[in-house]
């Protein structure tokens, strides 16, 4: 029990910048330190929020690159063709305001998916930070062991060695 307080008092040296005391002790108590921080956060998500999520997915995509390009080009050859009776004659005076738009809604959808992306990427960051440095605990534990036992198997093993000469 000894060898773990130091152990510990050990890891916790190397860690102090990143974690208090009390942090690192309550993760070594826990024993659920993984968790599904994504299915977590998502379940929290407003209906506002899910739908920027979607539209910045879509956003993002060749499809919605291809789609637009042809509404683009819909849009300017229909004036083309209707040339008098166009409902945006060509410099498109329209189709520049409805793009403009379209920007101005469509970057600040983007730049929310991107923090909640960011926040969810943290928490497993830290998740990460966590189960590692437990691991780390564990693995250590399992090396000081493992060295007492080679250290008892050579004490053993000088043991039968002094007892066959003996024999002799």
């Amino acid at each position: 029990m000894k060898e773990n307080k130091k152990l510990i008092s050990e890891i916790i040296k190397d860690v102090k910048h990143d974690m208090n005391d009390e942090d690192i002790l309550s993760l070594l108590a826990s024993s659920k330190v993984s968790e599904n921080t994504s299915k977590e956060v998502k379940n929290k998500y407003s209906f506002g929020q899910k739908a920027a999520d979607k539209i910045a997915k879509f956003a993002g995509s060749w499809g919605f690159i291809f789609s637009f390009v042809f509404i683009l080009l819909f849009w300017m050859i229909t004036n083309i063709l209707l040339a008098a009776k166009a409902f945006d004659p060509y410099p498109f005076i329209l189709l520049n305001l409805v793009l403009s738009c379209v920007a101005a809604i469509q970057a600040p959808l983007i730049m929310m998916s991107q923090n909640r992306q960011e926040e969810k990427d943290r928490k497993r960051a830290e998740n990460d930070y966590k189960v590692n440095l437990k691991t780390e605990i564990m693995i250590e534990d399992l090396h000081k062991k493992l060295t007492k036992i080679l250290a008892r198997q050579d004490i053993i093993l000088k043991y039968i060695e002094e007892g066959k000469n003996k024999d002799e």
